[in-house]
């Protein structure tokens, strides 16, 4: 009889972005690589937190890593109505993505703002990946989650070096933080994690803001239908860089 050998962690990555892929989102594939690997280290049974789950991209990635391990996921998504969000039908998508990749068990949903869930909030977690709405404000009361989790956890920001608001949250809350250490990231996406940061620690996001200066002015040259400047600047998608 043949011994049937675990399948790795690289592995059951691909099988599960294989699913992820196909569902719409702005996630690339080495940023779902991140969030399924700092999900996959945690202890078994553990709870992570997505503000921002839209149609599910990234909850699908985050459950099923947690799924494995006895863990369960908590997305926060108020799907508000309109052109740009979609309501209910996002969350339809939303509900069927998580139902298709069969991560339902370890998902719970909580449809309402994440400033208003986090005053009321009181269970701990072990993970916290932001990915909400873009403005200075609302990514600085997403920071004060990080309150529930224990030393050394990953906290996860989406769009950290591509949003002017939230940049800009990040150089006001966590730049001089004394509890939130900057490790790197993929992208626009930023691995943090609790504990006292080093200097070098601080220097590391300074060190990304010409980065983010770039980004900013992709943004303007594609909102002034200006690609082919764009492309000199090494960008050439009609897409927003993430």
């Amino acid at each position: 009889m043949t011994e049937s050998v675990p399948a790795s962690t690289d592995e059951r990555f691909r099988a599960i972005w294989a699913v992820a892929d196909g569902i719409p989102g702005w996630l690339t594939d080495g940023q779902a690589a991140l969030l399924h690997e700092q999900a996959s280290s945690l202890p078994a049974g553990s709870t992570a937190v997505e503000i921002g789950s839209h149609r599910g991209r990234s909850t699908v990635v985050l459950a099923a890593a947690l799924q494995e391990r006895g863990g369960h996921l908590v997305a926060i998504d108020p799907f508000v109505e309109g052109r740009l969000f979609g309501g209910s039908r996002t969350r339809d998508d939303f509900e069927r993505s998580v139902a298709t990749a069969g991560v339902g068990d370890a998902v719970e949903l909580v449809q309402e703002y994440s400033t208003r869930a986090r005053t009321s909030w009181t269970r701990n977690f072990d993970l916290l990946y932001i990915d909400g709405k873009h403005d200075y404000w609302t990514l600085s009361d997403d920071l004060r989650w990080r309150v529930h989790l224990p030393d050394g956890a990953p906290v996860l920001v989406h769009d950290c070096f591509s949003s002017i608001g939230v940049t800009l949250g990040i150089l006001r809350h966590v730049l001089p933080a004394g509890n939130l250490r900057y490790e790197r990231r993929v992208g626009s996406l930023a691995l943090f994690r609790t504990g006292r940061p080093t200097g070098r620690d601080r220097l590391r996001i300074l060190g990304d803001m010409p980065w983010w200066v770039r980004n900013v002015a992709l943004k303007v040259l594609l909102r002034l239908r200006l690609r082919p400047v764009a492309r000199l600047l090494g960008h050439d998608s009609p897409y927003d860089p993430f």
